[in-house]
């Protein structure tokens, strides 16, 4: 099913629009939870099952690669079913897969199901776009795909509370249990989100011809992919950055709670300070993407002090921009508003899926400086990226 719309009217189904974005949010953190879960157990896992980093790295790397690799299968499904069945099915397959993550003895079992998670990921964001186009008003969409976006945000709260809470008293095995018995608390929520089968007259919002249209959404997609390879190998891997700039365990896990609520709030405000003029957000996104590679260049340098403060910056900016995208990319694709979803999706996860195991990879060559460095550099390119993206669909507007 393809959902249309037309530019600048409202929605035939504004009533209820809230809390159909709130469960879709809530599908779409646990949703991608099981990856944020195996990164911050990762040291209580290697040190359990006698692997090296770079081997766990390259465990969660999978479930990302199936996210990004699925993306073009899961966006055709994700038209055709029911928008309610997508994000219930999700739900319940992360709160399966963390389940049988606790129970695994070995990474091939972990590697496989983690797999399984990351295809039925790729069905959320293409199916976020269609619930955001059909029963958002344009003058709110911002606000509403931020939230959706603070999925990636909230993802990271339950890991470094468990990491905190749960895993010194009790390993790592509970914690994941935990995640996994959470993951299944949006599913009572997915009936919220019902989609009409249509929502405008076809053909409304078509801004260029297609081949101009797909230039800007390659870059768009190269500048997510960028970006999030350098955030995502923080996000994944915060616990060992914090610890080897000076922070106990502890605290660097509530650092991390704290943190993903400062990037949830983040993308709520900049979806509502934008929604009043939407034409920027090319440019807003550019400079979170800059702030964020500033970020990751204080976290190089390695004390508690400028972690501290590189962390709040890689979160916030550097990860409050995929909201934005989503609102930016809807606007270029109206018609196919699942394939708005599609491509910021296919951004980040091809990032998600480089950073655990090139960060990895390059923490051992060159130390946790010199990889938080690279990763400001992918950063500041998918920035220019982006900036690339945003003349070439004001050439052909």
């Amino acid at each position: 099913m393809t959902t249309t719309l037309t530019r600048g009217q409202p929605t035939r189904t504004p009533v209820r629009r809230w809390p159909a974005v709130v469960a879709a949010a809530l599908a779409a953190t646990v949703a991608v939870m099981p990856g944020f879960a195996v990164g911050a157990l990762a040291p209580a896992i290697e040190a359990d099952l006698h692997v090296s980093r770079t081997a766990v790295g390259l465990v969660i790397s999978a479930f990302y690669a199936a996210t990004a690799v699925g993306s073009p299968i899961a966006k055709r499904v994700a038209a055709r079913l029911p928008t309610p069945a997508v994000f219930a099915v999700a739900a319940v397959v992360a709160c399966a897969v963390m389940l049988a993550v606790s129970q695994a003895d070995d990474l091939a079992t972990m590697t496989a199901v983690l797999v399984v998670g990351g295809l039925t990921n790729g069905l959320v964001q293409p199916a976020a776009g269609r619930l955001i186009a059909a029963r958002v008003p344009e003058h709110r969409r911002a606000l509403a795909a931020g939230a959706i976006g603070a999925a990636l945000g909230a993802a990271t709260l339950v890991p470094g509370l468990l990491v905190a809470l749960v895993l010194p008293g009790y390993g790592w095995r509970t914690a994941m249990l935990i995640a996994g018995l959470i993951a299944l608390v949006p599913v009572a929520l997915t009936p919220l989100t019902g989609v009409p089968r249509a929502a405008g007259p076809a053909g409304a919002g078509q801004v260029a011809t297609r081949r101009g249209i797909n230039g800007v959404l390659v870059l768009w997609a190269s500048a997510a992919a960028l970006s999030a390879t350098g955030n995502n190998a923080v996000a994944t891997y915060f616990i060992q950055l914090g610890t080897r700039s000076g922070l106990p365990a502890t605290v660097t896990g509530n650092l991390l709670s704290l943190s993903a609520l400062l990037a949830v709030a983040v993308r709520l405000g900049a979806g509502a300070l934008t929604d009043r003029a939407p034409h920027r957000n090319p440019a807003v996104i550019t400079m979170m993407m800059l702030t964020g590679g500033l970020g990751l260049m204080l976290i190089a340098i390695g004390t508690p002090v400028t972690f501290v403060f590189g962390s709040a910056l890689a979160f916030s900016a550097g990860w409050g921009w995929t909201g934005l995208l989503l609102a930016t990319t809807l606007r270029l694709v109206a018609r196919k508003a699942e394939n708005a979803g599609h491509t910021v999706q296919i951004g980040i996860y091809t990032g998600a899926t480089v950073a655990p195991y090139a960060f990895a990879g390059l923490a051992g060559a060159y130390g946790f400086t010199g990889a938080a460095l690279i990763a400001a550099t992918a950063a500041f390119a998918g920035a220019a990226a982006m900036t690339a993206g945003a003349l070439l669909a004001r050439r052909i507007e």
